[in-house]
């Protein structure tokens, strides 16, 4: 084991902006993001923290976008006599893993645009410590594995019982955890590699982002160094 590559120190930091027109504030963006740090592994370190940042840099552009759009939203209500209410633009990561060479986490992406709710979207980066490599769903699996099926089949089996128990999901869930399982959409956690979908992916707004946790016993595979 490399020591220098067992885990990563993580300082987590905040940013924060108000955008205001006719001095009435009409945007607030917000990021929770970490900062990696691996001691002796610069090249690592770097590779990690600049997709951070570029994620970091395409959200505050986004953010632009949303401000001309609350303008917009601004004129349409004075014109209609309306009552305007800012828009949001808020971005968080959650460190799911650091331990035995791999540090993986998801971040949300929630805006409120003034209507009903406001909406989320996660997206989620794994990498292998040593090198800083990034690393795809399929790299957990033996070549060959027609790991597709072995994580939906899984999937399905546990939303079977939570269905029954809770009722949750859109009456075709099965057939949308099959059509709406996106490769990119996973992290890991202590006890497996955890699938996500989107908000309405299988499931009303209600539910938000669902989650199932495949345990590493099943898939034959456990992070180590």
């Amino acid at each position: 084991m490399n020591r220098y590559c067992y885990n990563a120190d993580i300082s987590m930091h905040e940013y924060k902006k108000k955008f205001n027109y006719n001095n009435i504030e009409v945007l607030e963006l917000s990021i929770k993001y970490p900062k990696i740090s691996l001691t002796n592994n610069p090249r690592a370190e770097n590779l990690i923290n600049n997709r951070i940042k570029t994620e970091i840099i395409d959200f505050v552009r986004y953010s632009k976008y949303l401000y001309n759009q609350a303008i917009e939203g601004y004129h349409e209500s004075q014109a209609n006599n309306y009552p305007f209410h800012g828009y949001s633009a808020y971005m968080e990561y959650t460190i799911t893993y650091n331990e035995n060479c791999f540090l993986s986490l998801y971040f949300d992406r929630y805006e409120f645009t003034g209507g009903a709710h406001g909406s989320t979207i996660r997206s989620s980066d794994t990498w292998e410590l040593c090198h800083g490599t990034i690393l795809p769903l399929s790299s957990f699996f033996k070549p060959g594995t027609d790991y597709r099926s072995l994580l939906i089949d899984e999937m399905t089996r546990q939303a079977e019982v939570i269905q029954q128990r809770e009722d949750i999901y859109f009456d075709d869930y099965k057939e949308l955890i099959i059509s709406n399982f996106n490769e990119n959409s996973f992290y890991l956690s202590p006890s497996g590699i955890t699938i996500y979908y989107q908000q309405y992916d299988i499931a009303p707004y209600s539910t938000g982002i669902v989650e199932f946790t495949i345990p590493y016993d099943l898939i034959n595979w456990h992070p180590n160094c």
